[in-house]
């Protein structure tokens, strides 16, 4: 049973689990013929250090993992960036850096830029919603041109970037621990989501709906097929990450997800 009261073991697993599902993802990314899009992965101590010289978004450019005991890191990784034309942002875990820590990274030009939520949950049954007009099913390897248009409408992504998106997440498809779901209104293709599970710790990693088509519980439903996907895997615990009090929050909190913790991104001035 998992405890309704984050502890700081708990905390350092949810705050790991996301680390291991963005390396795996990056270094997927990373082995496509002549890397197109310029993948590097550097491990510093604790910090692992992401970046994509083609996909300029925080989540491709950005630090994880780090701690106190890793401060005589950062002018290191600050050059990292710097050297490949790109601002620093370091995402930081509360109980993972003291006060020392967090004025160093002010003396050196950073300030708190930002919230992200972490949720988790037991993995559980649902059996509460079996509206016959909303179908969920994994997807299938010749669906990922499907899946890369919803992924960019719904997140408000130019078309011109559906074959990109396409290509770095079919790499994903027949990796270990990956798994792709769509959902169908109505039998219109209208939402995705994506899951990654390791050593018992499911990751929900990303989910979107088409506009045309919110409001209608997809993401809920695809939250909760998840779920029961890692209970089916017996998985341990599931986790997952969203902007803080967006709708996407919201959603995890009605079915059960609990807030583990709220951490905050520091960026170069």
């Amino acid at each position: 049973m998992i405890s309704s009261i984050p502890s700081k073991q708990l905390i350092k697993e949810i705050a790991l689990s996301e680390v291991d599902y963005m390396y795996d993802r990056m270094i997927a990314i990373q082995s496509r013929l002549n890397n197109p899009e310029g993948i590097e992965v550097k491990q510093l101590g604790n910090a692992l250090c992401l970046y994509s010289r083609t996909m300029p978004w925080s989540t491709f450019n950005t630090v994880k993992g780090i701690t106190t005991t890793d401060i005589e890191f950062i002018d290191q990784i600050i050059d990292f960036y710097k050297t490949r034309d790109r601002k620093a942002q370091f995402e930081i875990v509360p109980s993972f850096v003291d006060q020392n820590f967090l004025k160093y990274l002010s003396d050196r030009g950073f300030y708190q830029s930002g919230f992200h939520t972490s949720l988790y949950i037991e993995p559980t049954e649902f059996n509460d919603d079996n509206r016959e007009y909303v179908r969920i099913q994994e997807l299938q390897e010749d669906q990922f041109y499907i899946y890369a248009t919803i992924h960019c409408r719904g997140t408000g992504l130019p078309d011109d970037g559906i074959p990109y998106v396409a290509e770095n997440n079919k790499v994903l498809y027949n990796r270990t621990g990956w798994k792709f779901f769509i959902a169908y209104f109505h039998e219109d293709p209208a939402a995705v989501a994506v899951m990654y599970i390791k050593d018992g710790i499911a990751s929900l990693t990303f989910a979107a709906t088409l506009p045309e088509f919110r409001n209608q519980g997809l993401h809920q439903r695809l939250l909760k097929r998840r779920i029961e996907e890692a209970k089916q895997n017996n998985c341990r615990l599931v986790v997952s990450q969203c902007s803080f009090l967006s709708q996407s929050h919201r959603n995890m909190e009605r079915i059960g997800m609990k807030i583990g913790y709220i951490r905050t991104t520091w960026t170069e001035r």
